[in-house]
């Protein structure tokens, strides 16, 4: 039976976000209904906002979630009601070429839910991220459902559902930062952050922490960075060689994904580095780099997508990292906030106040 629930609504491009009443339907075929515990405020939910995705509002924001399974539909295995799952937006087919070569965490056909929620009145939403978790339950396909250990606090666990594992992922997945490599970090957010703790549980011995704000600068060194670039007041490249006997890093991580920030991390890694982009470019951008320095320099040039996450393997083994004290993820909590915060969350997120919100309910 259809559930009518609360849910954060975007109305429209660039209106604030309201609070309506939402319908939930019984889960179908390979769906669950999940009682969302907490969701993270993500600059992805903004973008939803502002129209940068696409057109097709209304939406049903929130995606970094964690929470319970209230009920599932036909044919589903991997999770039964009672169980605690972070979200993820990537649910692999497990047929696609990439599938059926070993490597499901490149997906090329993840999948959502069939079924539409809809507003009171039968107007059908779009779930950012085919999730929608601003709301008291949602409805996603099961395989957007990961269990992991109930002893996690949902605040937490719900953040490895996109921001901490694009960042985590771009360390230790896509860049393979190993024992005793240089990394640097340009942009020290929420991912770049997550990234900086990547590189330190991966053992890197010397993490180079890159912003503008003092303050990200400061939570980064928190994390596990071992120096700091203030990017205002010095040239990234030439720091970057300066702390790494002139060479350049081993990794470098641009998590910003802007033009400048890539040619900074492209020059600022040794012959035969790795550069991984893990900030979201916008369409406009393009990028001019001498096509002789991208041969002579080798090593790698990679995107990370969703930090490369196969999300059945990698959260319920970052969740016991953190519940043995070796991955501090609460220190990416910066306030949590009730459903009605989301529209002011917004705003500290654009005067970079806050690492994250997150919504408990």
């Amino acid at each position: 039976m259809a559930q009518q629930v609360r849910g954060v609504i975007a109305p429209g491009r660039g209106e604030p976000v309201r609070i309506e009443t939402i319908t939930v339907p019984d889960p179908g075929p390979g769906e669950a209904v999940v009682q969302i515990q907490a969701c993270g405020v993500c600059h992805t939910d903004l973008h939803y906002r502002e129209g940068g995705i696409n057109d097709d509002f209304p939406f049903l924001l929130g995606h970094e979630a964690a929470g319970v399974v209230e009920s599932v539909g036909a044919g589903v295995t991997e999770v039964e009601p009672g169980d605690f799952v972070v979200l993820n937006w990537r649910a692999v087919c497990g047929q696609c070429r990439a599938c059926r070569r070993g490597r499901p965490w490149y997906c090329f056909d993840t999948h959502n839910a069939s079924q539409k929620m809809t507003l009171a009145d039968g107007t059908e939403l779009s779930p950012a991220l085919g999730i929608g978790a601003f709301a008291d339950k949602t409805l996603v396909a099961a395989g957007q459902c990961t269990k992991v250990d109930a002893a996690a606090r949902p605040e937490v666990a719900g953040l490895l559902g996109c921001g901490v594992m694009a960042g985590l992922g771009a360390a230790i997945n896509t860049g393979g930062v190993g024992r005793g490599d240089s990394v640097a970090v340009i942009g020290c957010g929420g991912v770049g952050a997550a990234a900086v703790l990547g590189a330190r549980l991966a053992g890197a011995a010397k993490i180079i922490a890159i912003d503008l704000d003092e303050r990200k600068l400061a939570t980064a060194t928190g994390l596990g960075a071992t120096h700091t670039v203030h990017a205002k007041d010095a040239d990234v490249v030439a720091a970057v060689q300066e702390l790494t006997g002139g060479f350049g890093a081993d990794v470098v991580i641009d998590a910003v994904g802007r033009p400048e920030t890539y040619k900074q991390a492209f020059y600022a890694r040794d012959l035969a580095g790795t550069v991984v982009l893990v900030g979201v470019p916008t369409p406009e951008m393009t990028l001019e780099l001498p096509l002789l320095d991208v041969f002579g320099r080798g090593g790698s040039l990679k995107s990370s997508w969703y930090g490369d996450c196969l999300p059945s393997r990698d959260f319920p083994m970052l969740i016991d990292l953190h519940l043995q004290g070796r991955l501090d993820l609460d220190a990416f909590v910066s306030e949590t906030i009730a459903l009605d915060g989301v529209e002011a969350a917004f705003e500290k997120m654009h005067h970079g106040d806050v690492l994250r919100s997150v919504v408990v309910f």
